[in-house]
């Protein structure tokens, strides 16, 4: 009889897990440092060196999910420091203020729902490759098959 552990069910099984889990970690970093981008950014960087080692699905949303983390983090800290700018120095809440903001929580609300929507379809065994994002990662991903 053979381990558990060595069984190709069991590894296809971890690498759905895995990542989707690279998937995860960016939403609790929301959770947990919401008002800080670079949280989020941090977080998915750590799983990413922590398993960029792994098999080639793993390494692969790994690389995805760190891409849309270091899109979203120029757009973020700017609405971060100036909303700091707006209630500290009292600058006036205009309508380039609310335009930004606007453009930024639909930029993160797309971003929200694709990274639920790829986590469960990818904790499935489904790759799910995201527009812009999938054609860089298959260049930056190579497969070691």
């Amino acid at each position: 009889m053979t381990p558990l552990a060595s069984s190709p069910f069991f590894q296809k099984e971890y690498e759905a897990e895995t990542a989707s889990n690279s998937y995860i970690m960016s939403l609790i970093g929301i959770m947990v440092g919401l008002p800080l981008p670079i949280i989020n950014l941090l977080a998915t960087f750590i799983f990413y060196l922590a398993n960029k080692n792994k098999t080639y699905f793993i390494r692969w949303h790994c690389t995805q999910a760190l891409l849309s983390q270091i899109s979203l983090l120029p757009i973020n800290s700017i609405a971060f420091w100036w909303t700091i700018r707006v209630v500290y120095i009292d600058l006036e809440i205009n309508n380039a203020y609310l335009i930004y903001m606007g453009i930024v929580i639909f930029f993160n609300l797309i971003e929200f729902i694709a990274t639920i929507y790829t986590a469960i379809q990818t904790r499935k065994g489904k790759h799910i490759k995201w527009i812009i994002y999938g054609n860089v990662v298959d260049r930056m991903c190579k497969s070691n098959t």
